[in-house]
């Protein structure tokens, strides 16, 4: 038999392979956060890979606009696009698919979405998401919400060492839009504040045919970031009404986040203005320890759903699924990957007796796999350790009596033989003293 050469087969930058052991991580991560989801009372939505590129961009801007994959439809002749966020499929959903459902809608969503990236800047141009969307509520409760919500499901991962910034683009809006700047000077001012540049701000307002007074706010913004000591500093830069009632709106939040017990894990972060186009008020990002990146972020967005029509006040948030496998692969300690329980080791000549164990073991949810291809001992518990398989079942040989079957733990070999009656029972536990 002539094995065929290994042959090059390159993907693309920015996108990855995922063998078992990562997709084993991603699918638990996934299934951590989507049980926090259900918990609260949301429901999944799937979304299309594919959508209309003039229907999906109504609900994104320039930014994702420009990030967005595009490419011809054979059979319609328009302009297909692979969606660069799932929030505007969502407000498309919502808007034109669920007219008859009553509001207030809480739907959440796993899935992949594909942004164009620098090729320099190494960055992966496929995201993986779990998110949320709050849609018909209008209240900082909602807003409390999905800001506890994030908090529950990093805690559940086992996380401790992250914070949640909490911002509202309204009071940045209020600011730049009273202080009497160009739009040129806003979008330059907006990129240095971004980037806590105290000092290009200056320089950008020095030269800004703008009052003392609205100077003194803008060049406030990149310091308002603390505890809750920031809302008193920031009411004193803040001129006008709009960023006043964005304030207004922060501690009624940050109140009802008191009730849900999570206010360790909160920073205020009034400078911070790196979201999406379409947020209109409260927004957050969650950060890990040693990771330079968000976890998860999103916010409040009450103009979206009405662009497909429907106007609807509306809230959400996504994890980075694998800003989250970075953070889980530098904590070894913690287990973010799915074992199986069982690997059958047949040393009999008749298969029948393996099968039916295998079949019952599978109905009472324990995952078991059969050891079809002849080996030894030694081997088979080495496939079931690179496979990540718990423990071992042997069938036959001088390991135990005829009624017995013989049980290894994999991590140690250890091993005892324990009855085949007792094994089938139905309240049997993986729980066994070795």
């Amino acid at each position: 038999m002539t094995i065929p050469s290994s042959i090059e087969a390159p993907l693309p930058k920015g996108v990855t392979d995922f063998l078992p052991e990562k997709a084993d991580e991603i699918a638990c991560i996934e299934g951590c956060i989507s049980r926090i989801f259900e918990l609260w009372g949301f429901r999944r939505i799937i979304t299309p890979l594919l959508e209309f590129q003039d229907v999906i961009s109504l609900g994104m801007g320039e930014d994702l606009k420009e990030k967005t994959f595009r490419f011809d439809d054979r059979q319609t002749g328009r302009l297909l696009a692979i969606p660069p966020d799932i929030t505007p499929q969502i407000a498309r959903i919502v808007a034109t698919r669920m007219l008859g459902y009553p509001l207030p809608l809480r739907i959440y969503y796993n899935g992949r979405v594909l942004r164009h990236a620098e090729v320099q800047s190494g960055r992966s141009r496929e995201i993986f998401q779990s998110g949320v969307e709050l849609i018909g509520l209008n209240s900082p409760e909602a807003d409390a919400e999905m800001v506890a919500m994030a908090v529950e499901a990093l805690r559940s991962l086992g996380l401790d060492n992250f914070k949640i910034d909490l911002g509202q683009v309204d009071f940045f809006r209020g600011i730049m839009l009273s202080s009497g700047l160009s739009a040129s000077a806003r979008n330059l001012l907006q990129s240095a504040i971004a980037k806590k540049d105290s000092s290009a701000v200056r320089e950008i307002l020095e030269k800004a045919p703008i009052t003392d007074q609205a100077k003194e706010e803008i060049a406030a913004l990149p310091r308002l970031y603390g505890g809750r000591e920031v809302l008193a500093l920031a009411e004193k830069a803040a001129g006008n009404d709009r960023s006043k009632k964005a304030l207004e709106n922060i501690a009624e939040v940050l109140e009802i986040l008191d009730i849900y017990g999570v206010s360790e894990f909160l920073t205020i972060d009034l400078g911070e203005i790196r979201g999406l186009d379409y947020h209109s008020g409260l927004t957050f990002e969650g950060f890990v320890g040693g990771l330079g990146e968000a976890v998860c972020g999103g916010g409040r967005y009450d103009a979206l759903t009405a662009k497909y029509g429907r106007p609807a006040p509306a809230t959400g948030f996504a994890f980075n699924i694998l800003a989250l496998l970075k953070v889980l692969e530098k904590q070894p300690e913690m287990e973010a990957t799915r074992t199986r329980d069982f690997l059958l080791f047949n040393l009999k000549e008749d298969r029948r007796e393996a099968l039916e164990i295998a079949q019952n073991l599978r109905d009472k949810g324990f995952t078991t796999a059969r050891d079809i291809i002849r080996r030894d001992f030694d081997n088979s518990l080495a496939y079931a350790k690179r496979m990540n398989i718990r423990q071992m079942l042997v069938i036959g040989g001088n390991y135990c009596a005829e009624d017995e079957i013989y049980l290894v733990r994999v991590a140690d070999r250890k091993g005892v033989a324990i009855k085949k009656t007792d094994l089938l029972r139905d309240d049997y536990s993986l729980k066994i003293e070795l």
